[in-house]
């Protein structure tokens, strides 16, 4: 009985021998073919190399930046000493930590980031990472950099990014969730956020200022002495537009080369070489590291071994899950994400559009635009507070209420200079010295500008509301150029 039904099932599948249980090689439906086709690109495993690379690369990197704040003492200079910080619009609850917490906040930031490098307990490491490195951040405007902007972005992506699969203390720990592969969006999405900086880079280069070199003119004036024996050549036309322009450039086609297989090798040598002269020139702390290795994503990662060979053999697609069913609920809400931080990560650098003036004067949208090196602003302010009668009230010195990078920075930015206004009405109302109006007498030079009126000085800054309406009291940029801009003598 048992070798009859033997041949009765031999004898069934002998007459259709090609055809499996579950018959995957049946057509693909045209309709379902084009709405997951999309998602199929986003979620196609790829080879999770060049994510594990970058979390060791990034996270040293944070680490080495943490000490350096420890080494220079930047968190007594840049948190713990100011008088008053100036905090960023909707952020104004933010205030540094009382007694130790700023140095305690810096250190279990380190050792945050020495446990991305080890892929030890990665997921609550990157979200206590992204907030506190954020937080840091919003502290005070006179610490803005871009590439503090860029950290605190890649940190809030790496939430979401499986880069502890391999290669972590978390895989020794659990060995389930290791994988050779994640999901293309994830590389893809970092490599975007990199080419962005590159990209608004360029586009905001395309500005007069800009084109007529003065901007770079400045800088380089300002380190010739650095470099004495090419110092005489560092103010030459040539020179100024080939830094100028070869900026531009640089910045507007690096990632379509990079795209390109054929220039990608080219390309990553000029970006390193880019990055290192910058360094070189223009001491801009971990940005050109942090540049050089985001760069790097733009090599493709290694294909898996078994998606090759289905490849070759022509059956790959018709294997692929994703693209034979219509997508799951998680991988729609992963698109729904990416779909809108692109967008915002796209609108906002343009969005000083919508404000009248030049932005390089107003600095309204200036921030989170990638606006890197376009303006050198020479700036004196002056504050003047006055009691209901109209009698003046004596008030102490600038550089003693700021700390020097503060006043170096605060009376060129319009929101700053309105920030203390306001704290020097509430610590004048603190005196009961009735405290009435603020007025500021700004004079400001932009790229080497006669100095100009940044702030109408009849305009009484304590009863102005801090929000991101163009502020009217702002005065126009009328001064033009200079035609035969000189460097003032050194001091």
């Amino acid at each position: 009985m048992p070798d009859t039904i033997m041949v009765n099932i031999m004898a069934k599948h002998s007459q259709n021998p090609t055809q499996p249980e579950t018959d995957h090689s049946r057509p693909i439906p045209a309709r379902v073919s084009e709405e997951c086709g999309l998602l199929h690109r986003l979620f196609s495993p790829v080879d999770i190399g060049l994510l594990v690379f970058f979390r060791i690369a990034f996270g040293g990197i944070m680490f080495w930046e943490m000490m350096r704040f420890c080494v220079h003492d930047w968190v007594q200079t840049h948190f713990i000493d100011p008088e008053m910080h100036f905090t960023y619009y909707g952020f104004g609850w933010v205030h540094p930590w009382p007694g130790i917490g700023m140095h305690v906040h810096v250190y279990v930031l380190a050792a945050l980031a020495l446990s991305i490098v080890l892929g030890l307990f990665y997921r609550v490491a990157t979200v206590l990472f992204c907030l506190g490195i954020t937080y840091l951040f919003l502290i005070d405007q006179a610490l803005y950099l871009n590439h503090l902007y860029l950290i605190c972005l890649v940190s809030f992506l790496l939430i979401f990014i499986p880069a502890h699969r391999i290669f972590s203390l978390d895989v020794l720990r659990n060995p389930q969730i290791r994988s050779e592969t994640a999901p293309a969006w994830t590389l893809w999405i970092l490599r975007g956020q990199v080419g962005m900086a590159y990209f608004f880079g360029g586009i905001a280069k395309l500005d007069t200022d800009w084109l007529s070199g003065q901007p770079m003119r400045m800088m380089l004036a300002r380190r010739a002495d650095r470099f004495p024996i090419i110092s005489e050549y560092m103010l030459e036309d040539a020179t100024v537009y080939f830094f100028a322009y070869g900026g531009l450039l640089f910045d507007l086609l690096i990632v379509p080369l990079l795209l390109w297989r054929r220039t990608r090798v080219a390309a990553y040598v000029l970006a390193v070489l880019f990055n290192m002269t910058n360094n070189w020139m223009f001491n801009i702390g971990i940005f050109p590291v942090m540049m050089i290795v985001g760069t790097l994503l733009y090599f493709p990662p290694e294909r898996l071994r078994d998606r090759r060979k289905a490849a070759n053999s022509g059956v790959a697609a018709a294997k692929s899950p994703l693209a034979s069913s219509p997508p799951r609920p998680l991988q729609l809400a992963t698109a729904a994400f990416l779909s809108v931080y692109i967008l915002v990560q796209v609108l906002v650098p343009f969005r000083h559009f919508l404000y009248p003036g030049n932005v390089n004067w107003t600095e309204e949208g200036h921030r989170f635009s990638w606006h890197m090196k376009l303006r050198v602003k020479r700036a004196f302010a002056e504050f003047f507070a006055y009691d209901r009668e109209g009698r003046q009230l004596a008030v102490a010195p600038l550089d003693t209420r700021v700390t020097s990078r503060q006043l170096r920075v605060m009376p060129g930015r319009p929101d700053m200079v309105l920030q203390y206004s306001h704290f020097l009405f509430r610590e004048l109302d603190k005196q009961d010295r009735d405290p009435y109006a603020i007025q500021a007498v700004v004079q400001v030079s932009l790229n080497g500008r006669v100095p100009q009126l940044l702030i109408d000085p009849n305009v009484n800054l304590a009863a102005q509301a801090r929000n991101l309406r163009h502020a009217e009291w702002i005065v126009p940029l009328t001064e033009p150029l200079p035609t035969n801009w000189t460097p003032p003598p050194i001091e």
